[in-house]
This record gives structure tokens, sequence and C-alpha cells, in this order.
């Protein structure tokens, strides 16, 4: 059984400025037949879970990483030994030698079939990796495939004892950078240290030199691993100089937490690890409010009329089978809002120095998830009847329930609903999505006494919050358009007289 035979499949490219997945589940195993199409394993990007499907037919080799795992988009995740059809395209591989330019075998049978996934592009990124000078080769270069089969768990130990040396330097360079560095740096003076985007940044963000770093990840790549084990080796010496060699070897905790899907409970304190949809949440909401100068105005509103026609419309026909509740009306008269005030339907771009007026509406509708806080939003919202828009809405629900939202969804809002009260809450000051000028807040609609027709009575109230960015929102066209929304949930009829 040969290299020629072996497939690579890579983690693709979603397209949207995602670097990274996680791997969920495997629904494969090595021995497993595959075939072209077929669902491998779940991963969740920064926005959603998404479904996998293997391009070619053959046998699974190997998994390269198990569930829990977050890797780098272009980074190999299974073997697949296929049919004799890949060993022509492994001739090539002589004139391009490195390892990771096995997967890059479109390249030799350009009218082949190329892997797009749903919201996915084909990788080119992978191109681009210089070749090793070692692997050219094809002794270095199979000892080479065999350190990665182990260093990934799942290669024969023995196949690497030509190379074992700069496995065991990773610990040891650690512990004293200084010593180390010298050794390792004639290795590879005239190089580029070898990282992918993301690990570079991590590095200037920590403040380490990649060149100091003594890499460990398939064909001499420095990991994320490798630049937190370079931090947790500097500041050991600055706690104790002489018990800075043996405390190192325990400090690769920072190495396991990004491979650690669990939290971890230390009896008086549990630890969870912040990626995924969390992590990519709580980026955009701290850009989002350092970025855009908030104001939010509140309105308390007697809904009465609206809670009336809720359950009317839930008696007609034209609605039947299609989810009818208080949001839906909410949604439509935000619609009817923007249309009478389309200024409000907006964004900023820094970078021209203009404010981009959107003549459609995506609307974006704020859903908690078992995976956290998601904005899938409805496009061309504008555009729908009642019964379209309550369709849509319901469909973005179950999506979002099931965890299986894309992220094409969650791209291009232009302003947002969230609906607090669901939870009891009263109302609140939202956080706008990033890119978008406004975001409406639903509070809890309860029977409140009221005074209506010059008499105090129980009457259905709720409150309403609108934030937006006041750089392109002034306070004025803010308070009309929510003034316009309160309006029309009072008296919903408007949503006809103002259509």
């Amino acid at each position: 059984m040969t290299n020629a035979s072996v497939r690579e499949f890579k983690m693709p490219d979603v397209g949207e400025g995602l670097t990274e997945a996680e791997i969920l589940k495997w629904y494969v195993q090595p021995g497993d037949t595959v075939t072209d199409g077929q669902v491998v394993c779940e991963v969740e990007t920064a926005k959603a879970a998404v479904e996998l499907p293997i391009p070619y037919d053959g046998v699974v080799r190997s998994l390269h990483f198990p569930e829990g795992t977050t890797v780098d988009v272009g980074t190999s995740i299974i073997a697949v030994e296929v049919a004799g059809g890949a060993a022509p395209a492994q001739e090539a591989a002589p004139a391009a030698p490195a390892p990771a330019a096995e997967p890059e075998q479109p390249a030799e049978q350009p009218a082949a079939r190329q892997p797009v996934l749903v919201g996915y592009g084909v990788a080119t990124s992978s191109t681009r990796r210089r070749p090793r000078k070692q692997a050219q080769d094809p002794a270095a270069r199979q000892a080479a495939s065999a350190v990665q089969s182990e260093l990934n768990g799942h290669g024969a130990a023995p196949a690497a004892p030509a190379t074992p040396p700069a496995a065991p330097a990773a610990p040891v360079a650690p512990a004293a950078p200084v010593a180390p560095a010298a050794p390792a740096a004639p290795a590879a003076p005239a190089q580029r240290p070898l990282a992918k985007p993301p690990v570079r940044k991590l590095a200037k963000d920590l403040g380490v030199d990649l060149a100091t770093v003594t890499p460990t990840g398939p064909d001499g790549v420095v990991t994320r691993e490798d630049v937190h084990a370079a931090v947790a080796a500097a500041q050991a010496p600055q706690q104790t100089a002489p018990a800075a060699q043996p405390a190192a070897p325990a400090v690769p905790a920072p190495a396991d937490r990004p491979a650690a899907p669990a939290s971890y409970d230390s009896g008086r304190e549990t630890r969870i690890p912040v990626k995924g949809v969390r992590k990519a949440t709580a980026a955009a909401m701290v850009g989002s409010a350092f970025t855009a100068p908030h104001v939010t105005e509140f309105v308390t509103v007697d809904v009465t009329r609206t809670m009336k026609l809720v359950e009317e419309l839930k008696q007609d026909k034209e609605f039947a089978g299609l989810r009818v509740n208080p949001l839906l009306l909410i949604a439509k008269a935000l619609l009817v809002a923007i249309r009478r005030n389309p200024d409000i339907n907006a964004s900023w771009d820094e970078a021209a120095q203009e404010i981009v007026v959107k003549h459609y509406v995506n609307l974006g509708i704020a859903a908690a998830t078992p995976r956290g806080l998601i904005v899938p939003n409805i496009k061309d919202a504008h555009a729908k009847t009642l019964p379209e828009l309550a369709a849509s809405l319901g469909e973005l629900v179950s999506t979002a329930r099931e965890g299986k939202t894309s992220p094409s969804a969650m791209q291009g809002g232009t302003v947002t609903i969230t609906n607090v009260g669901v939870f009891g809450v009263d109302t609140g000051t939202p956080i706008l999505n990033p890119g978008e000028s406004a975001i409406l807040a639903v509070g809890a609609i309860k029977p409140q006494p009221w005074v209506h027709k010059g008499k105090v009575k129980p009457r259905q109230v709720t409150t309403l919050a609108l934030s937006f960015d006041h750089r392109l929102v002034d306070g004025e066209l803010g308070s009309k358009v929510l003034a316009d929304v309160a309006a029309i949930l009072e008296q919903p009829k408007r949503l006809i007289t103002w259509a």
C-alpha cells in the first residue's frame, strides 16, 4: 500500500473569513468504505455547524484529529485510500515534493470534479505552501510522513527513528528557550518559520518571535501549542530561576486546552473554553460596542389589538400550517417603519467614509441556540407578504434550533430584532449586530393597568427598545422609526393604511 493511493481531505475554506473549525462528530472510522458525497463529519465554525461530505470514493485509512479538536482551515483531517485512479496523479509528486502538495492533485487533473460544498469554495491557499528542502529526498519524505502519522496518533512508532530528535526537542526547548535556540537556529536560518496566519497573529499578540519557537506540527509547521509552550517557558524563569526547568514539563496545559472540548472543574471553579459561535459572538459584540456609538430609546405601548389580530390570523386558512405569533406582526411593523424612514436601513463604510443606504431589508432575528447566540436573517424580507414572512420566520427558527443554520444565512443582515420578552424580561439595551445600523428589542407582553378611553383597564402592554448607530442615525430618525413601530402595534390597521 503506497502513498500514491492515499488522498488527504483538508478542512475546507468556507469563504466567509473564517480560519478554523472544531470537529464535533465523526461519522466514519478507519476501515469504513466511503463514497463521493458521503458526509464524514460535522464541524462547527465560528458561525454554524456544517456537515462535510468527502469528495471521492475509497476506504478510510485514518482520522487525523479526535472529536473536539479545533483545526485550521487547509489542514488535512482524514486520509482515504482510493482506487488506482489516484496513482497517476501522484506521479507528479517528485516535481512538487512537499507532502502538503499531495492534496493539490486537482492541478494535475483540471477537468476532474472539484469538491465544492454548500457555502464553501475550493481552498486555494494550500497550493502556496513552500516545499521543505529535506522532503525532496524520497526517504526523507517517507520519514516525515511517518512522523506526522505518529504525532497524529495513528502511525507506527518504528517508522520514525530517523526523525525523533526533532520531536523530543519540543519539550526541551520550552524548558530553556535561550539554550536550545542556538542549535535550532542554524537548522533553518535562511527560512521564514512556517506557520498559518492565525498562528502568526497569535504569536504577534503574545509577543513571541516565531524564529525562536520549536515547531512540532507536520512538516515543521509552528502550531498554536508551540506558541503557548514558548510563552509558558518564558514565564517559568520569572517565577523561580532554579525551578524553571523542572516546571516546564508540567506546563503543557496551554497545549492541551485547545484540543479539550469540555469544560474542566477544579472544585471551586469551572472553566469553559471559549470557541466556536460564542467566541465569534464575543469578538463581534466587543467590536460593535467600541466602534459604533450606540444610542437606545424606549417606548411602552398597548398591544392589545395586535394580540387580538394574532388570534384571528391563527384561524385564517391563509396561515394554515404556519407559525403565527406576536413576533410576526412586530417584524412586519418594523418593515413598514423602515419603508417610511428608509435612511435607518444603512451601514457605515469607514474606509470610504460613506453612509451606504440599503434599498432592501435582510431582517435579522437573534436566536438563542445550544451553541450560543446567532443572528440569521430573512433575505429581502421587505418584499414578502405576511404569509411568506410567517413561513420564513418559522423556517429560520426551526433551522436554528436544530443547529443547521448555514454561514450564508448569517451574512448580509441590515437590521435585527431580538425578542428578550420570551425570557420574561421587560426590555434591554441591545448591542448592534456588526455592520448594521439598528436593532429592536421586544420586551415581555403582559397585562398591565393602562388608561384606555379615559378609564384604567388591564391591557396587554410591552416595552420596545431601539438601539442605533449615532454616526448615521440621529435622534429624530431613530425616534420616528420607534414611534412608527409602536403606532402600528397599537393600531395594527396601519399595516394597511401605511402600506
